[in-house]
């Protein structure tokens, strides 16, 4: 036998071994390249036209991008503190309501009740063509309203850190915290609710939206401009969070917290300064998420952040929970999911899918895409 059949018989017998240790991974990854052929099969044959498809992954990057951007404060205070803040949605709605609420009090002095407009039209609904917000005719508001949403929401979780978490954390007790995180949502949530009503109302007037038609195969997947906006500084905000976790001097040192906090404690890192940035940021991020998410869709109502937190942990289970970019990745294999696997299934069981993903990972790889707590 020849040297180069007996390399190959060796190579074969390390591969085959490998499968078998990893037979979940090598399933999951077979259904992957199965289903990828199927989708390719069915545009050549014409059963799904490209531009459904190129819909559908423009549907899941918006998504996966707001989603990984509201994932990134999670696993941020996460990483740090050791904690899952069930308060994060609600965070994200308050973000979300105190944007609009400086958008609405700029664009509306003088025409509307300014008492109405602070409430965003909770007493007396308020026609938003009317008013004429989109992101096409008043950018320059929507802007300062993103501004406020981002200080506004760094406001507050400052002040729940100072008055709630911070006089428990000393007592290292991730159960109580946890706990307290879920008496601080249900709180955000009804205070916003009695504050600003429980109805959902619209923000933007969609027929002053700009729109763009882009050629794919023989139509066009329609993108309109409050799409592009929530990209483009969702991409902006990581790639800016990832740079200051790599090359600042508080960066590197809320990553050695993350990765030991006695360590840190006894290299001179004043941890309690690095708890007060992580939240600065997370605070950022979660008001940015907030406003461009409800800037996107359109509308706001009291309860979207709850109803988003269950993505959001999914999207920071699948990354690898404390992974800035575990959180990113997983945002995006959520969106993807939830969107491209309606080409073989009803859009009904679209969470199903996205679901089944995180349930799949929690079975074959339970630290993450990303491998567990790491801040960067």
């Amino acid at each position: 036998m020849c040297a180069y059949s007996i390399g190959m018989i060796k190579y074969y017998n390390i591969l085959r071994e490998k499968v078998q240790k990893n037979r979940g991974t090598a399933i999951v990854f077979l259904s992957i390249v199965i289903l990828l052929l199927d989708l390719v099969f069915r545009l050549i044959i014409g059963k799904n036209e490209s531009q459904v498809v190129a819909t559908y992954l423009w549907d899941g990057l918006v998504i996966g991008l707001a989603i990984g951007l509201a994932g990134v404060g999670l696993s941020l205070t996460y990483s740090i503190l050791k904690f899952a803040n069930f308060a994060h949605g609600d965070m994200i709605t308050a973000g979300g309501f105190s944007g609009w609420v400086a958008v609405f009090a700029v664009v509306g002095v003088g025409k509307f009740d300014m008492k109405n407009l602070l409430l965003i039209g909770a007493g007396k609904p308020i026609n938003v063509t009317e008013l004429g917000i989109s992101v096409s005719t008043t950018p320059v508001v929507i802007l300062f309203g993103l501004i406020v949403a981002i200080v506004g929401t760094i406001l507050l979780t400052l002040f729940i850190d100072r008055f709630v978490f911070r006089p428990m954390r000393h007592h290292n007790d991730s159960i109580a915290l946890l706990i307290a995180s879920i008496g601080v949502s249900l709180a955000l949530r009804y205070g916003l609710a009695f504050v600003f009503k429980t109805q959902n109302r619209g923000l933007t007037a969609a027929s002053l939206t700009a729109s763009y038609s882009v050629p794919v195969g023989t139509g066009s997947v329609q993108i309109d401009l409050g799409e592009i906006t929530l990209v483009l500084v969702a991409i902006a905000l990581m790639i800016s969070v990832h740079v200051f976790l790599q090359y600042s001097t508080l960066g590197k040192a809320m990553r050695a917290m993350a990765d030991n906090r006695d360590l840190a404690l006894i290299t001179g890192i004043p941890t309690e300064k690095v708890v007060r940035a992580t939240w600065i940021i997370g605070g950022a991020l979660t008001g940015a998420a907030g406003f461009l998410i409800t800037l996107e869709r359109g509308t706001i109502s009291f309860q979207f952040g709850w109803i988003l937190l269950l993505f959001i942990f999914a999207a920071v289970i699948i990354g690898g929970i404390g992974s800035v970019y575990g959180a990113i990745t997983g945002g995006l294999v959520i969106g993807l999911t939830s969107t491209v696997s309606l080409i073989w299934i009803p859009a009904d069981l679209a969470n199903v899918a996205v679901f089944s993903v995180m349930i799949l990972v929690l079975l074959y790889k339970p630290e993450g895409l990303f491998k567990g707590v790491t801040t960067a």
